[in-house]
């Protein structure tokens, strides 16, 4: 197959989401906390986690995945897949059993880890229960938790792959074909080697991602590097834009990245100045208070936060809306020309108003 076309692909249906064979790709993010443990599905503990969780499908979230260390927290993710407003995906690591636990529950994937989920015999049975239920697997490589053989391989890309195609012959030989793989390692040059090659030569979906990818900025900016010269091909059919930061900020990244790479699906594109010496207009906190409600509206529109009245609405002239301001003056402007003018103290409401006024103008 080629490296620049993915819907050659198979398809992989995870939940209402499916993945490969030309499918729009999907984000997903990773739960950062231990589950509770809950005593039944109405359990009073579940709703913050289902409110956060609709949070980030509002937002643009469309799978999470959770971290299943023990049999209480497969119980637990268990009850939480039955109420979950999107796809679950329990992580196992280490113990095969826990798969096996997971799967007897509404869960929607199993992601393993060659480097650590042990015997052949064990993934076959993992894999026969999957196949039983309909689950996909993931094979999850990662570049610093390889196979215990391959650790010493000079060439970590060469390693990743040589797990990868391991795991995928014990799956192909159970007659298991559901398979989702990810080759994430935290150089992107390394992920985009890796996930080229393995496109060249498998026609299963890829799940891509850099490891430990670091902090906010650092994280961005090592993701986006692997991320998008990926996607420009066509590879890839899922992403976990991994960070040392909030769920919410990896949806968004991811967003943005999939835009960058000519991949993004409707919504709005937030343009806003970095703000300096002669801004009186508070970007920062503007766009602050109104990026969660914006990055929720399923419509294609750019909105633009500007510092200050001088190049404001020009710099800005293509924004379906924008707003600026100067003292306690705000600007409201669609496409260069202002259409209100209101005060710092109304300016929310003033905005609200037009923004209400642009999305049923859209509607038309």
């Amino acid at each position: 197959m080629s490296d620049t076309c993915a819907s050659a692909t198979r398809a992989v249906k995870v939940g209402e989401v499916l993945m490969g064979s030309g499918w729009p790709v999907s984000i997903q993010t990773m739960w950062k906390e231990p589950l509770s443990v809950f005593a039944g599905q109405h359990d009073e503990r579940l709703q913050p986690i289902l409110k956060r969780l609709a949070g980030l499908k509002a937002i643009g979230c469309q799978i999470i995945r959770f971290a299943v260390p023990d049999e209480a927290g497969a119980v637990a993710l268990g009850i939480l897949a039955g109420a979950s407003p999107m796809p679950v995906v329990a992580d196992i690591h280490f113990d095969w059993r826990l798969a096996l636990r997971c799967m007897d529950f509404p869960v929607a994937k199993i992601r393993i880890n060659p480097g650590n989920i042990g015997a052949e015999w064990k993934v076959r049975e993992v894999a026969e229960k999957a196949k039983d239920k309909g689950i996909p697997i993931r094979v999850g490589i990662n570049g610093g938790s390889l196979p215990r053989d391959l650790e010493k391989e000079p060439d970590r890309v060469e390693a990743a792959l040589k797990a990868a195609e391991r795991e995928i012959e014990v799956l192909e030989r159970a007659g298991f074909h559901d398979i989702v793989v990810s080759l994430k390692m935290n150089e992107p040059q390394e992920v985009i080697e890796a996930n080229e090659r393995f496109a060249r030569r498998f026609p299963y979906p890829l799940h891509l991602g850099v490891t430990e990818a670091g902090p906010l900025v650092a994280g961005i900016v090592r993701n986006t590097a692997a991320l998008v010269p990926l996607l420009k091909k066509g590879i890839g059919a899922t992403v976990r834009v991994s960070l040392s930061d909030s769920m919410e900020q990896e949806v968004i990244a991811a967003k943005e990245i999939l835009a960058c790479a000519g991949k993004a699906r409707k919504g709005v594109r937030i343009v806003s100045c970095p703000r300096c010496g002669r801004a009186t207009f508070d970007t920062h906190a503007f766009t602050a208070r109104w990026m969660d409600h914006l990055y929720r509206i399923d419509t294609d529109a750019t909105i633009a936060v500007m510092g200050c009245v001088v190049n404001g609405p020009g710099e800005a002239r293509h924004a379906d809306l924008g707003i600026t301001g100067a003292g306690d003056a705000v600007l409201i402007f669609r496409h260069g020309e202002i259409v209100r003018r209101t005060t710092v103290h109304d300016a929310d409401r003033v905005f609200r108003e037009e923004l209400d006024s642009l999305l049923e103008s859209k509607k038309v």
